[in-house]
């Protein structure tokens, strides 16, 4: 989780609902029962993303939900958010997409000197055979 960005804490359940009490996350406290961690990050996908990962690898971890800004999280709304591409992937993409025309244009200007290049080549080779 650290190298992901995220951080993993383990507290009584009794305590962990009475630090939820006046957030926006208050909802979740009917899922803490039983041994439970509590997983959070600054980038929504990043907690989420290890978890999941975490949980294939072992039976006995189990997702139960999450929350989201005020939105509470099924198991199966955790697992879709973990699929996302994460915040520095998304930007990464972005980037791409801004570049990308700006290679295109330079390919074009160069196509045509390069495409006369090899016309030139094409009628110094038949002038040598010749």
């Amino acid at each position: 989780m650290k190298q992901a960005g995220a951080s993993v804490k383990v507290s009584k359940n009794r305590l962990a609902k009475i630090a939820l009490e006046g957030t926006d996350v208050v909802s979740i406290g009917s899922l803490l029962k039983g041994p439970t961690v509590i997983a959070t990050s600054s980038d929504p996908v990043a907690a989420p993303k290890v978890a999941i990962e975490f949980a294939k690898a072992n039976d006995k971890f189990v997702i139960l939900g999450g929350a989201m800004g005020t939105t509470v999280l099924n198991p199966d709304a955790v697992k879709a958010l973990a699929s996302l591409p994460s915040l520095d992937e998304l930007r990464a993409k972005l980037i791409g997409l801004i570049v990308a025309p700006a290679t295109k244009i330079a390919q074009l200007s160069t196509a045509p000197a390069a495409k006369l290049a090899r016309v030139v080549q094409a009628y110094a080779s038949k002038g040598e055979a010749a």
